[in-house]
């Protein structure tokens, strides 16, 4: 394979990365896809929202989808609504991680392109 042709997960927000020029130089090292994303990084809170996320899937029947913003109500308490995006880069991470589907009008999508509202399910 190309090096041209490699692409990568960003550790932050779970979407696929492709190989850029400007990145010739450091290629293995490149973890973060943005500025936003490096300054962003994985917290505790980020990791309590990826583990809430797979208890709450395996308190659920295989084929049952979770929202992610179900995880940040329960979580983030009165403040919730800042956990969405969280829950959402949560969620991509775990199907980077190779244990959730992201599900998007009843067919899995992939991570990077979902736009909009999505649910999450275990992977069969």
């Amino acid at each position: 394979m190309r090096v041209q042709d490699q692409t990568k997960v960003c550790a932050s927000c779970g979407r696929e990365m492709r190989w850029r020029a400007a990145w010739a130089d450091v290629w293995d090292e490149v973890k973060y896809c943005s500025a936003a994303c490096r300054s962003r990084k994985i917290t505790p809170q980020d990791r309590e929202l990826e583990r809430g996320i797979l208890s709450a899937l395996a308190q659920r029947s295989p084929r049952e989808a979770l929202d992610p913003a179900d995880v940040a109500r329960a979580i983030g308490g009165d403040g919730w609504r800042d956990l969405r995006e969280p829950a959402r880069r949560a969620a991509r991470r775990l199907v980077a991680a190779g244990a959730v589907d992201i599900i998007q009008n009843g067919r899995v999508v992939d991570p990077s392109s979902a736009r909009g509202p999505f649910h999450v399910r275990r992977r069969p």
